[in-house]
This record gives C-alpha cells, sequence and structure tokens, in this order.
C-alpha cells in the first residue's frame, strides 16, 4: 500500500483512514506492508511566520522532522516512510509524482526483493498512484488505486488528464462512494475496473457517558468548506429561540485544527457563545472518537463532500449526522439507512431547525441514535471495508 496520507509521528491523525484500511485488509486474509510518502520539507505557513518574525513554527517543523524515523511497526503493520523533495504544493502539487517516483520506485524494488508482492494499492491517482505506476509495469504488477475525490475537485488544468491516464492503467480503481465513482468514469470515459468501497468506522468499546448538557460535535479538519462558521451561528439561533431550557444551554464542541480555527474563535466571542463552545484541536485518534461519542449529535455542513468518513463516525457511535443535500458522500449516506439528515448548504435556520428536531424530543433522539448505529454496522463497519478490499486484490491477482 502507498499513500501520501498516512499516520506519522508529527501528525498521528493524517490519513488514519488508509492505516485502519490496511489494518482492515490484513484483517481480511491480505498480506500487507506500507510505503508512506514522507516530504522532509516544512510547510509553507512556517515561513511566512519567519517572514513575521516568529521562528517558533519553523523549529516545531523542523523538529517533528528530524524525528521522524524511516520506518516503524504501527499497530503490527511494517511501514516504511519514503522521503521525496518537491517544491511547494501550491504551486506544484500537481507534479509531485514525478518527484517522488524515484524515491518510491527504489523502495518498492528493495521491498520486492525481500518480499514479492503481488500487487501495489495506491492512495489516490496523484502523486501516490502516478509515482508507483512505472514501478507496476516494470514488474508486470497490478495498480490498485483509491480516489477518494480530492484529485477530482483539483481545480489545476493539468490534473484530470494526468488522473485520467492513472485510472485507465489502473487494474482496479476503488472508489469511496457512488458519487465518485460517477464523476471518476466521467474523466476515463468508462466504468470498467471501478467499484464502490466505503471506508469504515468503529466506535469506542465501552462507549463513554454522553455529556449532560445536549451537545453538537463538529468533526473535521477547520478549513473552509467544512463551513464550521455556519454550526456556530445554527447552534446559536438554536438557543435564542429555544423553547426548553436544555435547548438554551445547548454546547457546541468542535474537533480538528485547521486554518479557520482563529476567524472561528473570533466568530464564537462575537456571537456571545464562548462558554458553551469547546474547540478541542487535533486530538489523537482514539480520543477523538471518544470526544465525538460523548456528544448528541454531529453536524458538518461541508461541500465538496465525495464521502465524508467523519459522518461514518458519528453514525458508528450512535450520533445522528447532519449534512448538506447536493453533496454525493452525505447524500449517498443518507440514502443507505436512517440516521443522516441533510439541509441546503448554507441555509443556517434549515441546519438550526434539524438541530432543533433532533434534539428536543428525548425520544426521537434516542430512536435516531439507534437508527444510526444500526447504518454504520450494516454498511461502514471496517470488516466489511476489509473483505471488499482484498476481493479486490483477488480479482486483479487471479490468474486470467
Amino acid at each position: 500500500m502507498v499513500a501520501e496520507f498516512y499516520p506519522r509521528r508529527r501528525d498521528p491523525v493524517l490519513g488514519i483512514w488508509a492505516h485502519r484500511q490496511a489494518l482492515a485488509a490484513r484483517d481480511a486474509g491480505a498480506d500487507v506492508r506500507v510505503l508512506a510518502l514522507e516530504r522532509p520539507i516544512p510547510p509553507v505557513a512556517t515561513a511566512r511566520a519567519l517572514r513575521h518574525g516568529d521562528p517558533r513554527p519553523l523549529g516545531r517543523s523542523l523538529r517533528a522532522i528530524a524525528v521522524q524515523p524511516r520506518s516503524e511497526r504501527r499497530d503490527g503493520l511494517e511501514v516504511e516512510y519514503v522521503r521525496f523533495v518537491a517544491p511547494p504544493r501550491e504551486s506544484a502539487y500537481p507534479s509531485w509524482h514525478r518527484y517522488a517516483q524515484r524515491p518510491l520506485a527504489r523502495a518498492l524494488e528493495r521491498l520486492w526483493s525481500r518480499w514479492p508482492f503481488e500487487a501495489v494499492h495506491a492512495h489516490y491517482a496523484l502523486p501516490a498512484g502516478a509515482a508507483a505506476l512505472g514501478f507496476c509495469r516494470r514488474r508486470g504488477l497490478p495498480l490498485v488505486v483509491s480516489v477518494h475525490g480530492g484529485d477530482l475537485y483539483l481545480t489545476d488544468p493539468a490534473v484530470p488528464p494526468r488522473v485520467a491516464a492513472v485510472l485507465r492503467t489502473a487494474a482496479a480503481v476503488l472508489c469511496n462512494s457512488q458519487d465518485t465513482l460517477t464523476k471518476a468514469a466521467a474523466l476515463t470515459g468508462s466504468e470498467q475496473r471501478m467499484r464502490v468501497v466505503h471506508l469504515g468506522a468503529a466506535a469506542p468499546d465501552p462507549p463513554p457517558p454522553r455529556h449532560e448538557r445536549l451537545t453538537v460535535a463538529t468533526l473535521g479538519h477547520l478549513i473552509a468548506r467544512k463551513r464550521a462558521a455556519d454550526v456556530a451561528r445554527a447552534v446559536r439561533l438554536v438557543s435564542e429561540r429555544a423553547a426548553s431550557p436544555a435547548l438554551e444551554r445547548l454546547r457546541w464542541v468542535v474537533i480538528g485544527e485547521g486554518p479557520e480555527r482563529p476567524a472561528l474563535e473570533r466568530l464564537c466571542e462575537q456571537l456571545g457563545m464562548t462558554d458553551r463552545v469547546k474547540l478541542m484541536g487535533q486530538l489523537p485518534p482514539e480520543r477523538a472518537l471518544e470526544e465525538l461519542a460523548r456528544c448528541h449529535v454531529m453536524a458538518l455542513p461541508s461541500v465538496d463532500e465525495a464521502f465524508g468518513v467523519a459522518y461514518a463516525e458519528a453514525l458508528a457511535c450512535g450520533l445522528p449526522a447532519i449534512g448538506c443535500l447536493g453533496e454525493g458522500g452525505p447524500q449517498e449516506v443518507s440514502a443507505l439507512g436512517e440516521g443522516m439528515t441533510l439541509v441546503p448548504p448554507g441555509d443556517i435556520p434549515a441546519l438550526a431547525g434539524a438541530l432543533e428536531h433532533l434534539l428536543a424530543d428525548p425520544t426521537r433522539l434516542r430512536e435516531r441514535s439507534k437508527a444510526a448505529a444500526a447504518t454504520a454496522s450494516e454498511h461502514f463497519s471496517w470488516q466489511r471495508c476489509g473483505e471488499a478490499t482484498v476481493a479486490a486484490y483477488r480479482d486483479v491477482t487471479r490468474p486470467a
């Protein structure tokens, strides 16, 4: 398995879903090794801070890079971090595969010489899939590519033909939703060799107790398209027009970090709700799930959402989830079972109304919580994901 987004010491949350899929595939019968692409260069944000006279982010980045080992075992999986040097993401991301190709090929050859694997599974067509393509051709090995939506939404005009070339060459394409498959097929001109494989989710065991006060959770990276500010305004609106003391005291817990956090903090202060908001930042994966499971409803009215692992995680934890109409991932989750509510994007009164409907009646909330957990158990278990992933491996490695 080759992935750019994969957990590492300086960021144990990055690509945690890829790691969990690797574990699920292993548990379903595959022998798995992981090569994680590692760009040992501080992000552009650290340079900006340095120009403003603040050297601390650069120092933290350099220390984190220095302590990252070349290889380690994560939950029993052998993971090697393949270093490559490339220009900044903002200006050169569509061509990163060219910079990663040689280091990755050398790592794949070393691995193959001691462990002759039968297939390569790349997460995303760019950069991982394109970087692995040359090695697969030389060795005559099938390439499986997982498409998560990100490389289908990139706006650089050079991206679509590169992604299409990788997907046309792949022996199998695993799409995280039907909407992603439709978009990928439109890019390549065919659905041949494509299938939907949903990522999984699991609740903490045993489940933690719920907060005594009604609490809305938002789980996700704090970036503009996740629209966390809409949730802040909706929670405030629910409290203002509350028909019960419980709704008047409604709390909001935000699990995640990102560039939108300062603006979100200012907004919460302007709305006069800082005493009812807890911005928890980025948490270790298991802790994030525990905090999510302590809440009552998850609201994530994001756009450009190809699937949305956070929705599946909320349902698994027994939290009804709220997403947006017109978004492929949330609409697919909603169609598969109960537990998902959809509202128009950017419609704060509708979002507030959905929160009120779910939270105002304790009996209805309990019923929706049970239904959410049942939907996740049926459609979004890691066992189901692992079995579907291994089925794809078997299909591409079976003798003709």
